[in-house]
């Protein structure tokens, strides 16, 4: 098996690939412009509704002559995949594709993504950076909880790990019990889950009676869901471990578009030799200057079956162009503060899931679950925290739980809301992506 530069550096910083992780931003703004070209050349050339939007939009491939031109592109969206369902966005004929993902579906169509040889190759090296960069290192046993099947996350991490020189334990989610087991029979070392289901797991551990602060667990690559520091900071303590935070999304390639590094823990290193990125503010699509918050805007500069051009991410979040303590040159972008399109207007005040779970996670006597309804009383909207008590309480010391998690999601994110305390084990838990806003607007339309 070939590491590709693998090696230690500046001391103990250990990579999977130091030539690519650490190139010169001069030398990596060169090679991002070479197949930027050659992504909207091919994009232009094998899928007619690329072609169709670039005429729309007067724009010809050898116009892209500075990494500057990517601006003069059309934007891609969700929508492009679902209007053009199931293989209409490939570039490639569909017998050359090797794999296919799909979204849920859940509200449409589904979105469908598809993976050459040429795609499946570079995924894996890419998410062999990001489980380094998270803290892994070859002979690690890595005990995958991230679900397997059309989600990309669990395949992902799985040949990530692999690439990388892990013993890698297909768990997938469910059967929590038999996890917990398993990562003390097995001594697995990382741990992959989304956080949720990992809160899940160390809820589920305590009952069983295990400590797991006194396993061999050291790491936890945690994504597929907005979280905030404040749940970092409940799974360090629950697992004694780092926790990291990955970003992908299955449009772009799966995982590994970017991770957090264990040094620095402050913000994802995008993988810019195969994503570039930028960020827009989601009204106007301005393109916004490092370090304004802003919705991420990705480029496929090396996916074969499919190119994406200027996907609208619909994530906010920032860039950020100072060095990083762990010496990997690639910029970063600050955790993801929620979704453009999850925002949720309430009452005129803008209101993100995550800042919510910002303030919950963490707050004396609650344990860290929680759901956000929202409603529409008249022709206004409302919201209701449902939050798990930890542990059973008295009528009273209830009263004035809810009455603080009240005032101060009023006074910290300006929202009024109902909250409603539920006695432990009560609110649903997760075995993938935490469902945290339940929308019955909708239900209550005559």
């Amino acid at each position: 098996m070939t590491f590709r530069n693998m090696a230690l550096h500046d001391a103990d910083v250990f990579m999977f690939d130091r030539a690519a992780e650490t190139m010169p931003r001069s030398e990596l703004a060169v090679l991002q412009l070479v197949r930027l070209q050659q992504t909207v050349e091919r994009a232009s050339a094998k899928v007619p509704h690329v072609r169709g939007k670039l005429d729309a939009a007067g724009v010809k491939p050898e116009q892209i002559k500075t990494l500057a031109d990517i601006a003069r592109l059309p934007f891609s969206t969700k929508a492009d995949l679902r209007d053009n369902f199931p293989f209409g966005l490939f570039a490639v004929p569909r017998e050359q594709v090797l794999r296919l993902h799909a979204s849920s579906g859940t509200t449409g169509k589904p979105t469908v993504v598809g993976y050459t040889r040429a795609d499946l190759d570079p995924w894996s090296d890419v998410m062999a950076r990001s489980i380094a960069c998270m803290g892994a290192r070859p002979g690690d046993i890595f005990h995958n909880a991230f679900g397997y099947g059309l989600f990309t996350g669990g395949l992902g991490f799985h040949y990530g790990a692999e690439r990388l020189g892990l013993t890698t334990v297909p768990v997938s989610g469910g059967a929590t019990e038999r996890q917990v087991m398993l990562m003390r029979d097995f001594g697995a070392r990382v741990l992959g889950a989304t956080p949720s289901y990992a809160l899940n797991i160390a809820e589920v551990a305590a009952g069983m009676g295990v400590d797991l602060r006194k396993l061999s667990l050291r790491y936890g690559c945690f994504g597929a869901e907005p979280w905030s520091e404040a749940m970092r900071g409940e799974l360090e303590a629950k697992f004694g471990i780092k926790a990291q935070d990955t970003y992908g999304l299955s449009e772009i390639i799966g995982p590994g578009v970017a991770c957090e590094c264990y040094q620095g823990q402050a913000g994802l290193h995008v993988w810019e030799d195969h994503f570039y990125c930028e960020v827009i503010d989601p009204d106007t699509t301005q393109v916004l200057p490092s370090g304004e918050a802003g919705e991420l805007v990705l480029t496929t500069l090396s996916k074969e079956a499919l190119p994406m051009l200027r996907y609208r991410t619909r994530d906010i979040t920032r860039l950020i162009e100072e060095p990083c303590v762990c010496g990997r040159t690639h910029r970063r972008m600050m955790r993801v503060t929620g979704r453009s399109d999850d925002l949720l207007i309430i009452r005129g005040v803008n209101v993100y899931p995550s800042q919510v779970e910002a303030f919950l996670v963490g707050f004396p006597g609650l344990a860290p679950h929680y759901q956000i309804v929202v409603t529409r009383e008249g022709p206004m909207d409302a919201i209701t925290l449902e939050v798990e008590l930890a542990a059973p309480a008295d009528a009273p010391s209830v009263a004035k739980i809810a009455a603080d998690v009240r005032n101060h999601v009023k006074t910290m994110v300006g929202v009024t809301c109902d909250v409603v305390l539920k006695a432990p084990g009560e609110v649903p838990r997760s075995q993938g992506k935490a469902i945290r806003v339940k929308d019955l607007r909708q239900a209550k339309k005559p």
